[in-house]
């Protein structure tokens, strides 16, 4: 799958990490939704640091539609409230 982290670019990750992904997406909407800035931020950080670590950075040239798009690690609560709703960034 092909994900991009908003302000850094798109990497290209293996589908056996989808169910880790979606339980962090889930982890951040709960803490939206709890308005809980310190564990929404562990969740989206575990996120982008899985997806860094685990994927290939795509280069600039690639261009090709994402499967999930992250927003950036500096994301405020407030911000995530519009994004981390329902069933969040990837749908169950």
């Amino acid at each position: 799958m092909i994900v991009r982290i908003a302000t850094e670019g798109q990497f290209e990750v293996d589908d056996s990490h989808r169910d880790e992904l979606n339980r962090l997406d889930n982890e951040a909407v709960e803490a939206v939704e709890a308005h809980d800035q310190q564990r929404f931020h562990a969740a989206l950080e575990q996120m982008i640091a899985l997806v860094r670590d685990r994927g290939r950075a795509l280069d600039d040239d690639h261009l090709s539609s994402s499967d999930l798009i992250l927003p950036p690690a500096d994301t405020t609560l407030e911000e995530a409230a519009q994004e981390f709703t329902g069933q969040g960034l990837l749908p169950d």
